[in-house]
């Protein structure tokens, strides 16, 4: 599942005719990069939920059929229902086995296809180093268990993880983030996390956006 449903305040007045998944990052939208990079990994079906210029994005992502995917929209209507609640809605189109969820305003090197595919206990989390805009960072990390700090170094969550059903498969309770429910079932010792330490961007900003545009141009003419 890509979780692009977000409305990017942070980001107007570029996302207030586009969805933040549709800018462009060295001439592509950033969703694309996303779901290239599931399909390299294997994955055939993605789900992507849609709220703000949810009709335009879902146009633009058709059936998947150029990315090799079959693309299902999960439609949270006028008002996005959170990082929690939208996969929460999203369960029907997600099966019975543990899945994978991307933050659809990110970008990272990070090779989906070492990601588990069955987590030890009810997620497994990506980790990164803590960037200049979230210095405390998310979770504390020993070895491979998310623990309550000060335990293990702390740092941040990069919007990619494995999640079971059972995490969400509870009565709907409207829009919510994901990050306390985490931390809710990390305190029992039911998360685990791997420490990845290679390229990640959180987009949350246009400063942002246009230092990873300047970055991915000047990699691919040195590639060339």
């Amino acid at each position: 599942m890509i979780l692009a449903a977000g409305r990017g305040e942070r980001m107007r007045p570029l996302t207030d005719r586009l969805p933040k998944p549709m800018l462009r990052v060295a001439g592509r939208s950033l969703i694309d990069y996303q779901l290239e990079a599931l399909a390299r990994a294997g994955v055939d079906t993605v789900v992507v939920n849609v709220a703000w210029l949810g009709a335009k994005l879902a146009h633009y992502l058709g059936d998947g059929a150029r990315w090799g995917l079959v693309i299902r929209i999960s439609d949270e209507g006028e008002s996005a229902l959170e990082t929690g609640g939208g996969i929460q809605r999203a369960l029907p189109l997600l099966g019975e086995d543990p899945f994978w969820v991307v933050n659809g305003d990110i970008w990272s090197d990070y090779p989906l296809q070492e990601l588990p595919t069955e987590p030890a206990g009810l997620a497994h989390l990506i980790l990164v180093d803590n960037p200049p805009h979230n210095p405390q960072g998310d979770f504390a990390l020993l070895g491979e268990r998310v623990v309550e700090p000060p335990r293990g170094p702390r740092l941040t969550f990069a919007g990619i993880g494995c999640y079971r059903r059972d995490l969400f498969d509870r009565p709907a309770t409207g829009p919510f983030p994901l990050g306390p429910l985490l931390r809710r079932v990390a305190a029992h010792g039911r998360v685990t996390a791997t420490h990845y330490q290679g390229q990640w961007h959180d987009i949350g900003t246009a400063a942002r956006l246009e230092a990873l545009d300047a970055q991915l141009r000047l990699a691919r003419q040195e590639q060339h």
